[in-house]
């Protein structure tokens, strides 16, 4: 079976297909540059997926036949292109309110918390639960910590936060059970702006620690 053989219909106007990790930024690349994306709305990756809604849902069967082919064939080349672009660069200033509780728990020092953190390869994963939520993968297994058990019910904007393997930076407003050990002034999503996500599904994020 192949891989687009776990094409599934989401609602009305969607279909969600599986798509192994490492290729969902190549594919979702490839699909924006297909002549066919007039035909959709949306494409939201995941972890291990990505769903295509469509316009309308008269567009579904048609759609159907581009998602196929596309998961198919779209390949190392696409995904190549993609990832080897210039990395996002994210200053940090490592002053979060649980950055030494963070290293008391996992037997570090603070500064060797920021040394394995600001010289990991962090790469955009996928979005999810609030808009701008950018899921980064690539922390260290030396840093890993389960969430917290109490989240905070409100995180600023800016703040950088780590759990399991991965790191996000909150936009703002949002409830969070994650470890703050830093912040940035970098503004990662605008709704205001064009394009209001600064980091796309593949980025590679490069976080910087500042004074």
């Amino acid at each position: 079976m192949t891989e687009s053989g776990n094409l599934l219909r989401a609602g009305d106007r969607a279909w969600l297909v599986d798509v192994a990790p490492e290729r969902i930024a190549g594919v979702v690349a490839a699909a924006r540059a297909q002549t066919w994306s007039a035909l959709l709305e949306d494409v939201v990756p995941a972890a291990r997926s990505i769903m295509f809604r469509a316009n309308t849902s008269s567009d579904m069967r048609l759609l159907s036949d581009h998602v196929r082919h596309l998961v198919d064939t779209a390949g190392a080349d696409a995904s190549a292109a993609f990832l080897e672009r210039e990395p996002v660069v994210i200053p940090v200033r490592y002053d979060g309110e649980d950055l030494e509780e963070v290293a008391r728990r996992l037997g570090m020092t603070t500064a060797a918390v920021v040394a394995a953190h600001t010289s990991a390869e962090h790469r955009v994963g996928f979005f999810g639960f609030a808009p701008g939520f950018a899921y980064i993968d690539g922390l260290p297994d030396a840093l890993e910590l389960p969430r917290r058990t109490s989240p905070r019910r409100r995180v600023g904007a800016g703040l950088v936060a780590i759990a399991g393997t991965q790191t996000v930076v909150y936009p703002g407003g949002t409830p969070g059970g994650w470890h703050l050990i830093g912040s940035t002034s970098e503004v990662l999503w605008d709704i205001d702006a064009v394009n209001p996500n600064r980091l796309s599904v593949g980025d590679r994020v490069v976080f910087e620690a500042v004074e």
